[in-house]
């Protein structure tokens, strides 16, 4: 059976992920070897930090399965973005400056690490009555979701879905994380899995 990930930052030169082409080319060949056919190219959408926009994820996108295509390599890119949390998150997607994934009703949302954001309930249910399906991205690698763990159920309960990184099982992150994310597959607040790969050593696919 192969695998899709639905959070990677293979394109190339476009935030912390892959830095150049020969990069995002191994990269795609450790996907393959680990049995993924699909990847969604997630590049961060965080102003003021990687001011990155749909269109120009969708012509890098076109660039490198362009690439993998002439090089053989079986691996389908899907478009996708990291998207922080930011005012007017339902104008940016409909506008086509953020995307969702594979231009779908789900969209991944990432909120700050160090810092619990004021209203991000409320920013969830903003998109949920959009008609999105809000992936609050490896919710158990932010520092303050312990504190606020209840808050997970809730936002599970309301539609929201969890997305873990595979690293945090494996202890990549620390013991709290990987903690937290047992907890979360305990408690059944887990909806998708996906590597988060950034490069093919550090943070490499590992699904």
């Amino acid at each position: 059976m192969a695998l899709i990930d639905l959070h990677s930052h293979i394109l190339p030169g476009i935030d912390d992920g892959s830095p150049d082409l020969d990069h995002s080319l191994a990269m795609a060949e450790a996907f393959v070897a680990d049995g993924v056919a699909v990847v969604a190219a997630t590049p961060h959408i965080l102003p003021g930090v990687y001011a990155n926009s749909g269109p120009d994820i969708r012509d890098r996108l076109g660039d490198l399965q362009g690439e993998l295509d002439r090089r053989g390599i079986p691996l389908a890119l899907v478009t996708g973005a990291d998207v922080h949390i930011a005012p007017n998150l339902v104008g940016g997607l409909a506008s086509g400056h953020l995307l969702s994934l594979a231009d779908s009703r789900y969209v991944l949302i990432e909120p700050p690490h160090h810092v619990a954001p004021m209203r991000l309930e409320d920013t969830f249910f903003e998109l949920l009555l959009a008609g999105y399906v809000p992936i609050l991205t490896h919710p158990e690698r932010l520092s303050w979701i312990k504190n606020q763990y209840p808050m997970l159920g809730r936002l599970a309960k309301a539609g929201v879905w969890m997305q873990i990184t595979s690293g945090s099982l494996r202890g990549a992150f620390g013991q709290g994380p990987k903690a937290l994310a047992e907890q979360m597959l305990d408690d059944g607040l887990v909806h998708i899995l996906a590597s988060d790969a950034h490069d093919v050593s550090r943070r490499r696919p590992d699904l």
